[in-house]
């Protein structure tokens, strides 16, 4: 029901299913977690062959070999190996240019205390015009069925939620799949994560998560910090 979003990380890992000192035989061949694992890899598989998708998912994240892969897809290892490293640059295409972690960070920080705030124009100059804010409810929670697009509707759409939240709701800055992003939690759990991609100094892509299963490694996640206002 509506959205799907992947499971938010509280802190950084390695590559999906190989611990962060662990080195490959070709780096390149490796995805890394923001890549593979990041709020938009969902996007990037959509927009790939079926051929693309499954060399990319074989070798990539559950590291079988090309030969083994030509074996599951009778095909040869060549065959196998080029729609996958075509599928490799397609998701590195679509990554935005690097924005420094403290810079995001402020970026983050502003954000939250404008939208507690309910600051509408102040938002809507934090957002970029085509930005997207989609949420995952899961059917479980609470979430907008399809994405709100652009930065004008979408400032207007959090300046609701922020006037209909409990007064005791806690906004806090937590590091989400490796980059600045936000916890909220109530009354002692976290009731959403959201994360960030930031492309010229504005915030392009905002994920939010509320379907309270995909909440469940963020149990225990400190609660302490600056809250809302």
């Amino acid at each position: 029901m509506g959205e799907w979003i992947p499971e938010p990380l509280p802190e950084r890992t390695g590559s999906v299913g190989v611990p962060a000192d662990t080195a490959t035989a070709d780096p390149a061949d490796r995805v890394t977690l923001d890549e593979s694992a990041g709020m938009a890899f969902p996007g990037a598989l959509e927009s790939m062959t079926p051929a693309q998708c499954g060399a990319l998912i074989l070798h990539d994240v559950f590291h079988y070999s090309f030969t083994e892969i030509a074996e599951i897809t009778e095909r040869t290892p060549p065959a196998c190996r080029q729609p996958a490293s075509s599928a490799r640059r397609r998701v590195r295409a679509l990554r935005p240019l690097e924005v420094p972690a403290a810079q995001q960070a402020v970026l983050v920080r502003n954000f939250r205390r404008v939208w507690e705030a309910q600051d509408i124009g102040t938002l809507i100059g934090l957002l970029g015009p085509d930005a997207t804010f989609t949420t995952d409810g899961g059917g479980l929670a609470e979430a907008a069925l399809q994405p709100v697009e652009g930065g004008v509707r979408i400032a207007h759409h959090l300046a609701a939620l922020a006037g209909r939240t409990p007064a005791d709701l806690v906004i806090l800055e937590r590091t989400v799949k490796g980059r600045p992003g936000l916890m909220a939690r109530w009354e002692g759990a976290t009731v959403a994560v959201y994360a960030f991609d930031v492309v010229d100094d504005r915030i392009k892509s905002i994920w939010a998560v509320r379907n309270p299963e995909k909440l469940r490694p963020w149990t225990g996640v400190g609660g302490e910090g600056t809250g809302a206002g």
